[in-house]
């Protein structure tokens, strides 16, 4: 994408209803207006706060939204330029259960407030292999506390992934930690038991996966609260 596209989403995205971009102070001294008040004060209801973690260029979170008229979503990524395309569609089809967040996704705990998400998508995430990477690693015990702050103690976390490698570590982890892992599988496409919002949900990069012949792994888990 050339800067001259990029100016022009980024100075589209200052002009929607449905983008939050905070400001770093706003974000560093936890003074969002939006912070624990996300359904009263931006979606107007009480129904239940979905967050899809690297959302991209949106596609899972608009679909999610078209599924689900019961929820709402958020989009979070630290790249405007590329969510600009998810929050556009959105306004184009009037879905007013989604919006999109240009976070850095390290600091959601300072977004959201305790308990104040139901669920969690990390959708097809850098799996960040080498071994001093490890610390931006989406499933990692960091983000892994992070979530769990903002989650409700019946929260559901989403993983879907091309990367065995990302699966099998976040399955060793939660393991480890004694979590509630609910469903898990290194094939959601070769299981007839796939949940369908796994199955019936594709990215465009996850359609060039499957064209590769990769597997899609998912796992779907939950945090044991004391």
């Amino acid at each position: 994408m050339g800067s001259k596209n990029k100016l022009k989403r980024f100075k589209e995205n200052e002009t929607f209803a449905n983008v939050i971009q905070p400001s770093r102070d706003e974000i560093l001294n936890d003074t969002h207006e939006l912070k624990g008040n996300w359904k009263r004060d931006l979606f107007k209801n009480n129904n239940p706060i979905v967050l899809e973690l690297g959302c991209g260029k949106g596609e899972y979170t608009v679909n999610l939204a078209r599924r689900s008229p019961g929820k709402n979503f958020i989009g979070i990524d630290i790249k405007g330029a590329r969510f600009w395309r998810g929050a556009k569609t959105a306004l184009e089809e009037n879905l007013a259960n989604v919006c999109f967040l240009r976070i850095q996704i390290e600091l959601i705990d300072r977004l959201f407030a305790e308990n104040e998400v139901d669920e969690i998508w990390i959708t097809f995430p850098d799996p960040q292999i080498k071994y001093k990477r490890t610390k931006h690693r989406l499933t990692n015990i960091d983000f892994l506390n992070k979530y769990k702050r903002i989650l409700k103690p019946e929260g559901v976390v989403h993983l879907k992934t091309d990367s065995e490698f990302m699966h099998g570590y976040t399955l060793g982890l939660l393991h480890g930690l004694g979590e509630e892992i609910e469903y898990a599988h290194h094939d959601v496409y070769g299981n007839d038991h796939s949940p369908k919002e796994v199955t019936q949900i594709q990215t465009f990069y996850e359609s060039q996966y499957l064209e590769e012949n990769k597997k899609i792994t998912y796992v779907r888990f939950k945090f044991r609260f004391a």
